[in-house]
């Protein structure tokens, strides 16, 4: 079996501006997926605002995120799953794959044996 993270990105303003009823309905699409997916999914956690991020480059600090962007790593899936194709099945599931101010980024992550 390999290793794939599913990394959700996003507008935060889009995802702050949910409603309560919108941000249940996001929830039970996530517990639908993570369902779906059972013993694969074998880490993930929605993050804070990317507003909290520390930067590290080199040995400078700074607020924020990474790269200055309009989307915004929101959170991510570790799962373990036979092929790429078991990965997308499962993660069409996911709410922010039909958002229009969403995607996922699917990414095989290395084996070091």
């Amino acid at each position: 079996m390999a290793k794939y993270t599913l990394l959700i990105y996003g507008d935060p303003a889009q995802w702050e501006a949910m409603t309560p009823e919108q941000r249940r309905a996001h929830d039970v699409a996530h517990e639908e997926f993570r369902a779906a997916a059972g013993d694969r999914v074998i880490g993930g956690q929605e993050l804070e605002s990317a507003s909290t991020a520390t930067t590290l480059r080199g040995f400078t600090t700074s607020d924020g995120p990474f790269l200055e962007t309009k989307e915004a790593l929101g959170g991510f899936y570790l799962l373990e799953a036979h092929d790429l194709d078991e990965v997308l099945v499962l993660a069409k599931l996911l709410p922010e794959v039909r958002a229009g101010h969403s995607g996922v980024e699917i990414r095989p992550v290395v084996d070091h044996g």
